[in-house]
C-alpha cells in the first residue's frame, strides 16, 4: 500500500514540480509589479516587486530553480522515509456484532459499568473505519470504552457484489436501517447515532427515518450545506460531477485514486508540505509514528459504488439538496428540523475538507444541540494531540449527561 502513497503519487510529484515551474513563469510579472495579488497580499507583493526589480534576472531564475529542486528533494526524501518506516498498525481487531455483504458492525464493549447510552458511529463511505481506532494512544473508540461506554462502529469496506449497484437510498434505508435493527437487538436502550464526515450526512438521514429509536444525534465535522465556505471549490465538485458518468462507465465505481485527486485539488501543495515536514522528523519520535499511522489510513481508502458516487457528487456537492431542503431518501424528506432529539455538533475551526460554515449550517434545525469548535482540522480533531481535550472529553460528558 505504501508504495502507492501518497496517493496518487504521480499527481503529487507533478504538483511539487509544477509549484516551482509556475514560480519561474511568474517571475517576470512579479519583477514588473504586474502580479494580480490577492488583496491580503497586495502590500507584500508590492514590496517584493521592488526587491526583485533590483536583482539580476538570471540570478533570480537560478535561485527559483534551486529552491524548486530543494523542495522537490525534501518531498521525495519524506516519501522515501515514509515508505521505509517500520511502524505497522497492530491493534487487536474488535468483535464483529453483525455483517451483511461487506458491511460489518464492530463492537467495542465498555470496561466496567455502562456510563450512558451506546454510541453507534457511521464513518464516511470513502474511508475505512479505523481513524476512530487509529493506534493505542489515538483511539476514540477505545478511550470511550475504557470510560464505560459501548461503542459500535460501521465498517463499510469496499463494495462487493451485493453493494455494486448501491445508491444512497440503499445505504440509508436498507443497509443502515438493518444495521440499526441489529444493534437494537443487542442493546438495553436506544443508542446515540453519530456520524463522522459524510457519515454524519448519512446518519442525519437515518435519524429522520428512525428518530424514535435513537437517544440522540452526534455530528462530527459532517457537511450539510455543501456550497458553504468553499470559495469556488463547489465549481470544482460540480465540474467533477459532470465528468462522473464517463468515469463510472469506465471503472464501474469511483476509484480511490480519483477521489484522492479530487481532494488534493482543494490544496495541491498539502502533500508537499506534509512530507517535507516529515523528512525532518526523527523516525523514532511519536510524531513520526502518528504521521505514518495517519498516512497509512489516508491511503487505505475504498472505492464508492457508482450510483452512490453519482448521488454524492451530483445531488450533494452539485445541487446541494440537503441545504436546499430537497433531499429525500426512499421518499422520506431529510429534514433535521423534525428531530426532537438532543444533539452534539462538532465544527472544527480549521477544517479544509468540511468548512466550518458547512458543518454549522444544520444548527438552526437542531435547537437542542451542544456545539463544540475544536481548534483543529478535519482529521486532527479526531486523532491530533488536542483531540482528547477538544473533542473526546466534551463528547463523553454529553453522553454521560444523557444517562
Amino acid at each position: 500500500m505504501r508504495a502507492l502513497a501518497p496517493r496518487p503519487l504521480a499527481l503529487h510529484m507533478a504538483a511539487a514540480s509544477a509549484n516551482g515551474l509556475s514560480a519561474l513563469a511568474a517571475l517576470p510579472a512579479a519583477r514588473a509589479g504586474l502580479m494580480p495579488w490577492a488583496p491580503a497580499l497586495a502590500g507584500e507583493g508590492e514590496a517584493l516587486a521592488g526587491v526583485l526589480a533590483e536583482a539580476p534576472a538570471d540570478a533570480l531564475a537560478a535561485a527559483v530553480v534551486r529552491a524548486t529542486q530543494d523542495r522537490l528533494a525534501r518531498f521525495m526524501a519524506g516519501v522515501a522515509a515514509y515508505h521505509a518506516h517500520p511502524y505497522r498498525r497492530t491493534l487487536a481487531p474488535p468483535a464483529v456484532l453483525w455483517q451483511e455483504g461487506t458491511t460489518r458492525l464492530l463492537d467495542y464493549p465498555p470496561e466496567g459499568p455502562a456510563a450512558g447510552p451506546a454510541l453507534l458511529i457511521v464513518p464516511s463511505l470513502i474511508n475505512r473505519y479505523y481513524v476512530l481506532d487509529l493506534m493505542a494512544e489515538a483511539s476514540l473508540a477505545r478511550w470511550l470504552a475504557a470510560a464505560g461506554h459501548r461503542v459500535l462502529i460501521v465498517d463499510w469496506d469496499a463494495p462487493g457484489a451485493a453493494e455494486r449497484d448501491f445508491g444512497i437510498d440503499d445505504y440509508v434505508a436498507g443497509r443502515l436501517a438493518r444495521l440499526l435493527d441489529a444493534a437494537l437487538r443487542h442493546l438495553a436502550r436506544p443508542p446515540v447515532l453519530a456520524g463522522y464526515c459524510l457519515g454524519g450526512t448519512l446518519a442525519t438521514a437515518l435519524a429522520c427515518r428512525r428518530g424514535g429509536e435513537i437517544s440522540g444525534l452526534a455530528l462530527l465535522a459532517a457537511p450539510w450545506d455543501f456550497h458553504a465556505g468553499r470559495a469556488g471549490a463547489d465549481t470544482l465538485f460540480t465540474t467533477m460531477a459532470g465528468a462522473v458518468p464517463g468515469l463510472l462507465a469506465a471503472f464501474g465505481e469511483l476509484p480511490v485514486d480519483i477521489l484522492q485527486a479530487l481532494f488534493a485539488a482543494l490544496d495541491p501543495d498539502l502533500a508537499g508540505r506534509k512530507f517535507r515536514r516529515f523528512a525532518a522528523l526523527d523516525p523514532a519520535s511519536p510524531q513520526a509514528q502518528r504521521f505514518v499511522a495517519l498516512e497509512d489510513w489516508l491511503n487505505d481508502g475504498v472505492p464508492v459504488a457508482a450510483p452512490a458516487a453519482h448521488a454524492c457528487l451530483a445531488d450533494w456537492y452539485g445541487a446541494n439538496l440537503p441545504a436546499q431542503g430537497a433531499w429525500r431518501v426512499a421518499g422520506t424528506p431529510v429534514d433535521p428540523a423534525t428531530l426532537d432529539l438532543p444533539a452534539f455538533v462538532a465544527v472544527p475551526a480549521h477544517d479544509r475538507i468540511v468548512p466550518p460554515t458547512s458543518a454549522a449550517a444544520i444548527l438552526p434545525a437542531l435547537p437542542r444541540a451542544q456545539v463544540v469548535r475544536p481548534r483543529a482540522g478535519h482529521i486532527g480533531m479526531m486523532v491530533g494531540s488536542r483531540a482528547e481535550t477538544e473533542l473526546w472529553s466534551p463528547l463523553r460528558a454529553w453522553l454521560e449527561a444523557l444517562a
